[in-house]
């Protein structure tokens, strides 16, 4: 299956992608994951970037299929994949049609805005490490300690409650139309999201059709 995750920030995409990803047995292609891999290793892309994503704008179109294009021609991918965080403009979902890339579904995981701010205000990662860490869901044995390396947590810049509504903002005004524009070419379903992620998941294998 080759899929696409869409759905505003910290709605769960990343975490569902990561089942799916066992479920379906092929790989979840994070956009995200990505660009920060580029930042930290300082490439073009990366430098490109790393403005944009600091004020929680949108990287640039171009920017970003040149990324994903690259990744897509992997030969892990040639059995499918899970793409979680692009496209992100009709632009771009139009730019993926154009390059012939086969799109099964597209699922948009749907969340109120004020449970994501809390949600994603409350994660932390490790300094060294960058293991994950929520300080609802998956606290750390000792506050601002990580479990596995020691490391100091730290809140990422763009996690902060501003960033996030202002991410929330872009989300609505650029990527959300995208759901209109699969949705006309028949390929959108929705999942709602829930408090447990084991409920989300149910909610994610129903609306695309598999066996819990």
């Amino acid at each position: 299956m080759n899929l696409i995750l869409v759905g505003p920030p910290g709605a769960g995409k990343g975490t569902q992608g990561e089942i799916l990803s066992k479920k379906l047995g092929i790989d979840t292609i994070s956009t995200g994951a990505m660009l920060r891999a580029a930042i930290k290793n300082g490439t073009e892309v990366g430098k490109m970037a790393k403005s944009y994503i600091d004020e929680g704008k949108l990287v640039p179109d171009e920017v970003m299929i040149r990324l994903v294009k690259e990744r897509l021609s992997e030969p892990d991918c040639a059995n499918g994949f899970i793409l979680d965080g692009f496209p992100r403009t009709t632009a771009q979902a139009e730019a993926l049609t154009e390059s012939g890339v086969k799109i099964d579904k597209v699922l948009s995981i749907e969340l109120a805005d004020e449970i994501i701010v809390e949600r994603l205000s409350s994660r932390r990662e490790c300094s060294k490490c960058a293991a994950p860490y929520h300080l609802i869901f998956n606290k750390p044995k000792v506050d601002g300690v990580c479990d596995k390396c020691g490391g100091e947590l730290i809140q990422r810049a763009d996690d902060n409650p501003e960033t996030i509504k202002n991410r929330l903002n872009v989300y609505h005004e650029q990527t959300e139309p995208i759901k209109e524009y699969y949705d006309k070419l028949g390929l959108l379903v929705k999942a709602y999201g829930q408090e447990e992620i084991a409920d989300t998941t149910k909610e994610v294998f129903k609306a695309l059709g598999l066996e819990v």
